[in-house]
């Protein structure tokens, strides 16, 4: 971008005061550049960070709040809780590399026309004074030696089934009867999307809602005489249903997805950040230690009272102590689940070829995962796309079950009560590991491990999955989980998924549940006998 461009601003203005000062610019002919488009709210606290990445996802330069003062606000509080949102969005700017004083904001009460005028005026000239979009283009990949998106990729439908498969499917009705969401939501059936594919009405499920309710539990891949994989052949549909022009319902106003939308371009990323003080990593080495998300979900789910990056600093921590200094990433990007479950598996592609230039590129012969979505997207989904990997995939919880005991670690004796345990789905039916997380469980000595009733193949899942379509069939699931839970007599229900640890908190809100969810990493960790 030049000197003379002109950045593109997209301001988020108050109904009350910041839009009736713009008005009162204009009405009194007071110049500023023309380069800004004001969207106006009846209130700056109904702003969401959601809102704010969005505008840079579509090309704004700059994003301007501006409101009521402090103390001023039509009602009540509303500015301060925007204020709040102006900080975290902030820190998810910083993680990305994007210059936070690319975001600004700016209290104008409704007779500060001029000063309206005045704040354009400067922080137009601040942006030109960067010079560089806030998001450089895309990259174009070398695809050479890999598979071409027209002979991998994008679905163009769902997978053929035999006649067999059809005829068995007709006369049963397994999945729909074992399906979580089907009990909260008898809208929703598995198997009439299977036997509407066969009927050829594969139209109306690209414009149907249920689409998108299927969490891809896979509980019904467990219990399907056919061998049809149900929850792959739901999610087939949803690149073309989006295409279609229906969408999903996406949880947090879709800042998840615009953060991984964000992660196809060229980034200066601040990932490791929380690491760099405490823990021994290393920019090259055998072992690539693939963080995820975490550092998002941490500002995130602050309302929460939780650090989903807990799990990171606990897992960094027991590797440290086995002698392992992992390579963590700043160029490391979202590993495509969530976007290939929401439909966008273009994006998917995309930070597919970056994750395995960063890795490709950090010499790691084994790459390991603490969240389960991200090591069974690696072990199922990237050698689907692109072919053999050049490593191997192993889940933290295997690899730790496996060393600890031959390292001479030793844990802190458990005084409390009795422990559960939930089995994520993604780990769990996905990809058969249920004995590794309770192995490592039962090396804490005196530790009581209760089952809940429904557990390994038959555990149910948390009730939501890539940040979409979280609802009141949502809450039930969660709820029917952590009573459960809490029947057994346990005082701490223990995953080893970072989302169902989010999800299952979340739901304990305005609850009267009292069983703790925690993580079996931080849990771990906290048991370690000093040095």
């Amino acid at each position: 971008m030049s000197l003379t461009d002109q950045p593109e601003i997209i301001a988020f203005v108050c109904h009350w005061c910041a839009y009736a000062g713009a008005d009162l610019t204009g009405i009194s002919r007071i110049q500023y550049p023309p380069n800004v488009r004001l969207v106006r709210l009846m209130c700056t606290g109904r702003i969401h960070p959601g809102f704010l990445i969005t505008a840079f996802s579509q090309g704004a330069q700059g994003v301007l709040v501006s409101g009521c003062h402090i103390g001023d606000c039509h009602y009540l509080e509303g500015n301060v809780k925007c204020q709040k949102v102006i900080e975290d969005t902030w820190e998810y700017l910083r993680l990305l590399g994007i210059d936070e004083r690319r975001l600004r904001v700016k209290w104008i009460s409704a007779s500060e026309g001029a000063e309206f005028a005045k704040e354009i005026q400067e922080f137009v000239q601040f942006l030109q004074g960067l010079r560089e979009k806030p998001l450089a283009d895309k990259r174009k990949w070398d695809l050479e030696g890999l598979p071409s998106p027209d002979t991998i990729g994008l679905e163009k439908g769902p997978p053929q089934l035999r006649d067999e498969q059809i005829a068995t499917c007709m006369e049963c009705s397994s999945c729909t009867g074992t399906c979580p969401v089907s009990r909260e939501n008898p809208l929703f059936s598995p198997k009439q999307i299977i036997n509407r594919t066969a009927m050829g009405l594969e139209a109306d499920i690209l414009q149907s809602r249920e689409t998108w309710a299927c969490l891809g539990c896979a509980q019904c891949n467990t219990r399907c005489p056919a061998l049809i994989d149900i929850s792959e052949f739901n999610r087939s549909f949803r690149y073309r249903a989006r295409e279609a022009g229906n969408p999903p319902m996406e949880s947090h106003h879709g800042l998840h997805q615009t953060i991984a939308r964000l992660q196809r371009h060229p980034l200066s990323q601040k990932r490791t950040a929380w690491a760099e003080k405490a823990w021994n990593f290393k920019a090259a080495g055998d072992y690539f230690y693939f963080v995820g998300c975490l550092p998002y979900f941490d500002i995130t789910f602050r309302y929460l009272n939780i650090s989903p990056l807990d799990s990171a600093r606990s897992a960094l921590t027991l590797l440290n102590r086995l002698g392992i200094e992992p390579v963590i990433s700043n160029d490391e990007r979202c590993c495509g689940h969530d976007a290939l479950w929401c439909g966008e598996e273009d994006t998917f592609f995309e930070l597919a070829l970056w994750n395995l230039e960063v890795i490709k590129a950090s010499g790691a012969k084994t790459v390991l995962f603490s969240c389960p979505e991200g090591y069974s997207t690696f072990k199922y989904y990237y050698p689907k796309y692109f072919g053999e990997l050049p490593f191997e995939v192993i889940h933290l919880s295997e690899f730790l079950a496996l060393e600890i005991p031959k390292s001479g670690l030793k844990l802190k004796p458990f005084s409390d009560s009795a422990v559960t345990y939930q089995d994520p789905c993604r780990l769990g039916r996905w990809a058969g590991i249920y004995e590794p997380p309770r192995q490592l469980l039962r090396l804490i000595p005196g530790l009581e491990l209760i089952e809940m009733e429904r557990t390994r193949e038959n555990a149910l899942c948390c009730g939501t999955s890539a940040w979409m379509e979280c609802s009141s069939c949502s809450k039930a699931i969660q709820t029917e989980r952590l009573m459960e839970a809490q029947q057994t007599g346990a005082k701490e229900l223990i995953t080893a998924c970072p989302k169902c640890r989010i999800h299952l908190t979340c739901a304990k809100l305005g609850e009267n549940i009292a069983i703790g969810v925690k993580d079996i990493y931080s849990y771990l960790a906290e048991h370690l006998e000093n040095k």
